[in-house]
């Protein structure tokens, strides 16, 4: 139950404000004006509003955020009491001290959750990126104990700029970097998206590892860390290339897992649902989002890209001591419906 007498802030979560007797109005009345629905918000209800700016992808700007806690607090920006509520994420100092773990996607999303963590939990972070303007960015919101390169994945000349940038010591690998599909079934799916989401996903996890794992086993220890999905684990929550990418992330992880638990080397897995960064899939598939469009819209809630950030840095931390091949579903329980 919403408490009508605690002010609404901007961290505050979008149910808080649905629910609140002057902020559910103000935020409809705000969608509205865009031709949207508070309706359309109930999967993100835990979230902060805050979180609309980059999950509107500009369509709701910093600006509107602002004036709407502005105007359901008679003009006056409240101070933050420090308990929005929801989860709250705890650093565990010197969890990473001395070590150097390479982080793919960190220019955004669970990438840049997963390197800041890393970074502020004492370790030194190797981020990769396709995307060299916000890597650059990352960089100087993180410091020294950030380097980054910018790099393609596919590439093998850049496979090797990673590994040489991380030196002698390579302590974890995320690989987190990856690219969706535009939910086709296997009779839509043309050879150019098959081909870009198997480059990305499956190749690129599999040769960064191959190129790391010598490294680990010299040191006689390592943690490795892959996204799969919550596709991974079924069969109606993408098109299916990027259900066959995943489930072939699944099979590296267990192999790899298998192979090398006995040197030293943990490899898991983290299977997220729905995440809100931004990533949303351009000219959807109709066939497509008709049939997983039913099952999507039974996922619990979204979450934030710190929530797996959490999941991901507890498997690469020594807390994940006894856990080799597991496949982790953090999806706020979908994968039990």
């Amino acid at each position: 139950m919403t408490d009508p007498s605690k002010p609404l802030t901007a961290n505050s979560s979008i149910g808080a404000w649905l629910d609140h007797p002057e902020g559910g109005p103000a935020l409809g009345g705000l969608l509205a004006a865009g031709g949207a629905d508070p309706s359309m918000l109930a999967p993100i209800r835990g979230l902060p509003l805050q979180q609309m700016v980059e999950l509107s992808q500009g369509r709701m700007p910093q600006s509107a955020v602002d004036e709407l806690v502005l105007r359901v607090n008679g003009g006056v920006t409240p101070v933050e009491d420090g308990e929005s509520g929801g989860w709250t994420e705890k650093i565990v100092a010197g969890r990473f001290d001395g070590r150097t773990v390479i982080v793919t996607g960190a220019a955004s999303g669970i990438g840049r959750a997963t390197a800041s963590r890393i970074v502020r939990e004492g370790g030194r972070v190797i981020g990769v990126d396709i995307t060299a303007d916000k890597l650059q960015e990352a960089e100087a919101d993180l410091g020294e104990s950030f380097v980054a390169v910018a790099a393609d994945i596919t590439d093998a000349g850049d496979i090797a700029r990673i590994v040489a940038a991380a030196g002698d010591r390579i302590d974890g690998l995320a690989n987190i970097a990856g690219v969706v599909d535009d939910f086709s079934p296997v009779h839509e799916t043309s050879d150019a998206v098959w081909e870009r989401l198997f480059a990305v996903n499956v190749d690129g996890v599999f040769r960064l590892t191959r190129a790391v794992v010598p490294s680990m086993l010299s040191a006689g220890r390592g943690s490795i860390v892959n996204v799969a999905s919550e596709a991974a684990l079924r069969g109606n929550a993408a098109g299916v290339a990027y259900t066959a990418s995943k489930h072939a992330v699944v099979g590296i992880t267990k192999n790899t897992a298998f192979m090398y638990g006995q040197q030293g080397v943990r490899t898991n897995a983290v299977a997220p649902g729905g995440v809100a960064t931004g990533m949303t899939p351009v000219n959807q598939s109709e066939f497509g989002r008709g049939r997983t469009g039913p099952f999507l819209q039974l996922i619990p809630g979204i979450a934030q890209a710190a929530h797996l950030a959490a999941s991901i840095t507890f498997l690469l931390s020594d807390d994940g001591v006894n856990l080799n091949g597991v496949v982790l579903p953090s999806d706020g329980g979908w994968s039990v419906q």
